[in-house]
């Protein structure tokens, strides 16, 4: 099984018995309290209604009148501010559900606001998130240079310890702030501020719902929009330091099989590169040789170094067998093609493919900027990034 697949159906598995767990446990923790309260509930709605000798549909329409009118606690949700405060909630995906549109205009506008904000509103914190991390790493190799450490290189566990007590004084500090100005409890608060920036909402604890804060006090207004917004920046940093990294991996691992299959494609291992690269191709499979060789010469730029003798075709050679096989960006040896038909292939013992003989193995040429030389009898290495 490919490692892709491997890891994908690790990963369905592991969620599947993530959210058995997650069910397990919240059923043990919510079932009692639950019920509980529902009896609570249920006797003190049978008390209201002899109190006021009231029959089970008149009560029913008291409660559809009350549940009405629970949005309209916290004052005009309409105005300017709660619109701003709505939008925020629409595009962040927090959706907390204190407030939604109730004309059919307003709906379908909803859905086309959503449709556009949402993707526009992730690509924003994804870049902001690359442009903090890049900021920190910064400030945390300064910081090692100032301290004269030996090593001062800012690696992943640096990263992920700073990010992590990033958000950890974004929660808490929210947390103190809405605790205050709420009336919640610090768990409560803390909650919330969870909630909120990891745009789960809930909507049991939304704030600017009481005392018509969202009209009469404009500096709390102000304090909630910035963190919410500067929190999921935070939050949005750390997940693209840390769950970004485990989602490229697929893309890595497909990336490295397609340069073997390139490798691969002309039918013999990677060892014998050299003789990849056939300069005649028959005129029955000269199309598809093309294809194959095209893929081949590609990979080649992705090595360190490379011996010249598999350059050994001139330019003529290679537009008369095979055309359009040869990238524009590859460099040929020009003094190689000079001399390279005046002496045969050379192979010495234990050779790993190369074909060149001592002299030609001299005179090796750079292909692309950076590549290194090669001693006689070795063959090329694979740069340490792949």
């Amino acid at each position: 099984m490919k490692r892709q697949n491997a890891r994908t159906l690790a990963l369905i598995i592991s969620i599947l018995t993530y959210l058995v767990v997650g069910a397990a446990v919240f059923e043990t923790l919510e079932s009692k309290e639950e019920k509980t309260h529902k009896r609570r509930l249920d006797s003190r709605r049978h008390e209201l209604m002899r109190k006021y000798n009231l029959s089970r549909e008149n009560f029913e329409e008291l409660d559809h009148v009350v549940l009405q009118l629970k949005p309209h606690k916290a004052g005009v949700q309409w105005k300017f501010a709660g619109s701003f405060y709505f939008a925020i909630t629409v595009i962040t995906t927090i959706g907390y559900g204190h407030a939604a549109p109730s004309t059919d205009s307003g709906k379908v506008f909803c859905m086309f606001y959503a449709l556009l904000g949402i993707p526009l509103t992730l690509v924003m914190f994804q870049s902001l998130g690359e442009r903090i991390n890049t900021f920190v790493r910064y400030l945390l190799h300064q910081a090692k240079k100032c301290l004269a450490m030996r090593h001062t290189e800012v690696s992943m566990a640096n990263m992920v310890t700073v990010g992590f007590f990033s958000c950890m004084s974004t929660l808490c500090v929210g947390a103190a702030a809405f605790s205050h100005c709420e009336g919640w409890s610090f768990l409560h608060a803390f909650y919330f501020c969870f909630i909120t920036l990891t745009t789960i909402g809930f909507g049991d604890y939304v704030a600017l719902q009481r005392d018509d804060a969202l009209q009469n006090d404009p500096r709390y207004v102000a304090f909630c929009f910035v963190y919410i917004l500067m929190g999921l920046t935070v939050i949005g940093a750390f997940l693209n330091l840390v769950v970004l990294r485990f989602l490229t991996m697929n893309t890595e691992d497909e990336r490295r099989d397609a340069k073997q299959r390139a490798l691969m494609s002309a039918g013999k291992p990677r060892g014998e590169v050299a003789r990849l690269l056939p300069v005649s191709a028959s005129t029955a499979d000269g199309p598809a040789r093309a294809r194959d060789l095209k893929g081949v010469y590609t990979e080649v730029l992705h090595f360190q170094t490379i011996c010249s003798c598999l350059w050994s075709c001139s330019k003529e050679q290679l537009q008369g067998s095979v055309t359009s096989v040869t990238p524009q960006e590859l460099t040929f040896s020009d003094a190689y093609m000079r001399q390279g038909s005046n002496y045969p292939h050379y192979m010495g013992p234990g050779s790993t493919g190369c074909v060149c003989s001592p002299r030609q193995c001299s005179s090796i040429s750079s292909i692309a900027t950076g590549l290194q030389l090669l001693s006689p009898f070795r063959m090329f290495k694979r740069r340490s990034s792949v």
